[in-house]
């Protein structure tokens, strides 16, 4: 009997949630900036129909289960960091080739405008840097120029500067990096490319500027989709050398616990994920690994 409550419990864990497709977004990409603000979810730029500097900036708007084309971004490129801080989008970095010609760019959006400005280049080129808000700072973490490095910049929009911090323990890019109860949490990615997946949990603390190592993420992956959901961090899909991932798992930092949620009903990488009220968003991205299929996909997830 005990082994079978057992079985019954570790099934009931592994199908925790429930996954809907909403409207497919216009456009099929991959690689994207994902994010939310004002209570619509952003997808921008990335990768698709053949180019790898795209400039759309779509937004759906849970309320009316709508699609809107807004103001492009006025650099196309591919594996841009994005985060989303009073109301405003904030990006960083990318690539003006597919995986490779690392960019300094920054820019900012404000979704009651419809327009962009440009901000402050960093301080070097990064493509697929992690991005996160932080109380009124945005850092910038890790990334790749030529190879994978372990940078830590802190962006302060007030003064429309960067800063350094303790660098990343270990070096890596297509990272998840999530903001979790005054803290960073960087979690999986990847030493160059996806045949070198990681499976580090990283926390830094802003107060004493130090990283320190926590709980691993059960399934190494990069590429993944992440975001702060209901107090747990999920992350979501990712790629590996030879697929992609439908693993959807979701990290507590209060207990330092890992949970195993329902999985993606179709694998997928170069996306992102966005919490807005009670569901949580992953749009587009690619169902194989590398950069030669797109989709257009709303994939919802509730619990």
């Amino acid at each position: 009997m005990h082994l079978f409550a057992s079985l019954a419990v570790f099934l009931a864990a592994a199908t925790l949630g429930h996954w809907t497709f909403g409207p497919p977004a216009p456009t099929a990409r991959s690689e994207v900036a994902v994010t939310a603000a004002a209570g619509k979810l952003y997808v921008i730029a990335g990768s698709g129909a053949g180019t790898v500097d795209q400039t759309h900036n779509e937004a759906y708007d849970p309320a009316t289960r709508t699609w809107q084309e807004r103001a492009p971004i006025p650099r196309g490129m591919n594996h841009i960091g994005a985060t989303s801080l009073g109301g405003k989008i904030y990006t960083f970095g990318g690539f003006s080739q597919q995986n490779s010609a690392a960019v300094a760019d920054a820019y900012v959006y404000d979704p009651a405008t419809n327009r962009w400005s440009a901000l402050t280049s960093l301080p070097r080129a990064l493509g697929s840097p992690s991005v996160a808000a932080l109380g009124d700072k945005i850092h910038i973490v890790g990334g790749r120029d030529t190879q994978s490095v372990t940078t830590h910049y802190v962006y302060d929009p007030a003064r429309n500067t960067y800063t350094t911090a303790a660098a990343l323990p270990h070096p890596r890019d297509h990272m998840a990096l999530v903001a979790a109860q005054g803290k960073l949490y960087a979690i999986g990615g990847r030493f160059n490319t996806f045949a070198h997946n990681v499976s580090y949990n990283e926390e830094y603390d802003p107060a004493t500027d130090r990283w320190q190592e926590k709980q691993p993420l059960p399934t190494a992956r990069s590429g993944c989709a992440a975001a702060l959901f209901n107090g747990r961090i999920f992350v979501i899909g990712g790629e590996y050398d030879g697929g992609v991932f439908t693993q959807n798992e979701a990290y507590d930092p209060s207990t330092g616990q890992w949970t195993t949620f329902g999985p993606l009903p179709e694998g997928r990488h170069g996306t992102g994920a966005a919490a807005i009220g009670a569901s949580l968003y992953v749009p587009v991205g690619a169902p194989v690994n590398g950069g030669s299929r797109q989709s257009s996909s709303l994939a919802i997830f509730t619990e």
